[in-house]
């Protein structure tokens, strides 16, 4: 999903779905630095979550695709774990005691034990693999399209799906994803935007525009955009970055009264 061929065919899709995504009547936050750390500019972010006290995150392309673990606070990694180079790695989530990892159009999934990092096995799945985050048990996952697919955690079987609209209309190009307080936050790929939807409804109930955070982390290229979300649930506070940026940063969103 991450070409340069399939970026440039992703924004001129911006362009042609702009209602969707810049849709008037629904609610625009803006938002707040309260912090930065540090980020790999190597790390072609696919997913980022964070607990305990512990950063996950995944990346993508073929020959560089990895599972790193790590403290906020350092690049130092506590625990690293690389992808099969002949796939490119994709989305995470947390499970139990696993971590489970994407692949972008190869269809294989992967099982990790948490502490170690050790592959414990492998699934497939149909369609294309982006993102993933989880509410209980179940797993919301992206593949690039207006839609998430509801995963079960234990089999990785699709047990439904979600259709994601603002002011009716379809919103393309869901991409990396995190749950937060009740809400769906995804990113809108090759955007500035975070749709936050509502997983009873699927309607974005507001964005958050960052735009300026890219140039901030010296985000330079097609590809290196917004794309990674996580929550850190005991501090409440947001955790944001992008594909090969120099930070990560912390922020609140500063919305329309109401929204």
């Amino acid at each position: 999903m991450n070409s340069p061929v399939r970026a440039l065919l992703a924004a001129a899709l911006a362009l042609t779905a702009a209602p969707a995504v810049q849709a008037k009547d629904v609610p625009v936050c803006t938002y707040r630095i309260d912090n930065a750390f540090p980020h790999d500019t190597g790390a072609f972010t696919e997913g980022l979550l964070f607990d305990q006290g512990l950063l996950y995150e995944s990346t993508g392309q073929k020959g560089d695709s990895r599972i790193v673990v790590r403290k906020l606070e350092t690049l130092d990694p506590v625990r690293e774990a690389e992808v099969d180079p002949s796939v490119f790695g994709e989305g995470l989530v947390d499970w139990k005691d696993q971590l489970i990892s994407l692949t972008w159009r190869d269809r294989i999934g992967y099982r990790w034990d948490r502490k170690s990092l050790k592959l414990l096995g492998t699934f497939s799945y149909e369609g294309e693999g982006w993102a993933m985050t989880r509410s209980g048990n179940t797993i919301y996952q992206s593949d690039g399209s207006a839609s998430l697919r509801l995963r079960d955690p234990a089999t990785m079987r699709q047990t439904g799906s979600l259709a994601v609209t603002a002011d009716g209309r379809p919103v393309e190009n869901l991409n990396e994803l995190e749950w937060i307080d009740g809400e769906i936050w995804a990113n809108v790929w090759m955007t500035d935007r975070i749709a936050r939807i509502d997983p009873r409804t699927g309607k974005v109930s507001s964005w958050l525009d960052l735009t300026g955070l890219r140039e901030q982390a010296g985000g330079a290229g097609v590809d290196a955009v917004l794309n990674g979300i996580a929550w850190d649930a005991a501090a409440r506070r947001v955790l944001v970055t992008g594909k090969n940026w120099n930070q990560i940063f912390q922020i609140t969103p500063i919305c329309p009264k109401g929204a």
